[in-house]
C-alpha cells in the first residue's frame, strides 16, 4: 500500500501542476476582486465558498465519469486531446491578448456560480485538462488532484485581499500572462500526442 502510494505522487504532482496552471486563481485575482469590490466581507467570503464548492463538484462529476461520456458519444481519447489542445490553444492566446478567457461582465446575482465557478474557475481549459488527466493518469488521481487544486483555491480566495495588495495590478497580470505560456505549451503538446496516437 506504502509502496502504491509513493509509486503514485509523480503522477498526482504532474496532475495538480497541469491543473492548476489552467485553474490559474493567482492570475485571476483581479477579475475576482472587481466583481466582489461591491460586496461586504461576509458576502464576498459566502460568493468564494460557493464559487469553490460549485468547481470541486463540477470537476469531480468529469474526473469520474468522464470516461462513461466518451463511451457514449464514440469518442476516441486521440480526437479529444487533439481537439482539447486546440481548444486550450486558443484559450492560451486569448490570455495573452486580454489578460483572461472571460467574454463579458456577468451580472452580480449568482456570481459564485457565474462567473467566478464558470467559466473563470471551471472554464474549458479546466475539464478538458481533467477529462485528459483521466487517461493520462486515473480516476483516483485526477480526483485527488482536483481537490488539491480547490482547496489551494480555497486558500487563494480566502486571503484575497493581502495577496492582491502584495501581487498588486501589474504582478496579477504578469502572473496571468506567464501562466497564459505555460497553457500553450501544454496545449501544443496535448496535440502533438493526439497526432502521435492516431
Amino acid at each position: 500500500m506504502y509502496d502504491a502510494v509513493m509509486a503514485a505522487i509523480p503522477s498526482l504532482v504532474r496532475a495538480v501542476i497541469s491543473l492548476f496552471i489552467v485553474v490559474d486563481p493567482l492570475g485571476n485575482i483581479p477579475i475576482f476582486i472587481s466583481l466582489t469590490e461591491d460586496m461586504s466581507k461576509r458576502e464576498r467570503r459566502k460568493t468564494f465558498e460557493t464559487a469553490t464548492v460549485t468547481g470541486v463538484i463540477l470537476l469531480l462529476f468529469f474526473a469520474l465519469v468522464g470516461q462513461q461520456i466518451f463511451i457514449l458519444f464514440g469518442i476516441s481519447m486521440e480526437s479529444f486531446m487533439i481537439a482539447g489542445g486546440i481548444l486550450l490553444l486558443l484559450i492560451a492566446v486569448k490570455m495573452l491578448l486580454t489578460g483572461s478567457w472571460e467574454e463579458s461582465r456577468v451580472s452580480p446575482e449568482s456570481v459564485g456560480i457565474v462567473p467566478i465557478a464558470i467559466p473563470l474557475l471551471v472554464g474549458p481549459g479546466a475539464i478538458t485538462t481533467t477529462i485528459l488527466n483521466i487517461r493520462i493518469f486515473n480516476v483516483a488521481v485526477t480526483a485527488v488532484s482536483v481537490l488539491i487544486v480547490f482547496f489551494i483555491v480555497w486558500i487563494t480566495l480566502r486571503f484575497i485581499d493581502p495577496i492582491y495588495r502584495l501581487l498588486g495590478r501589474s504582478g496579477s497580470l504578469i502572473i496571468a500572462r506567464v501562466m497564459a505560456l505555460i497553457i500553450a505549451a501544454i496545449a501544443v503538446e496535448y496535440i502533438l500526442e493526439g497526432i502521435r496516437g492516431i
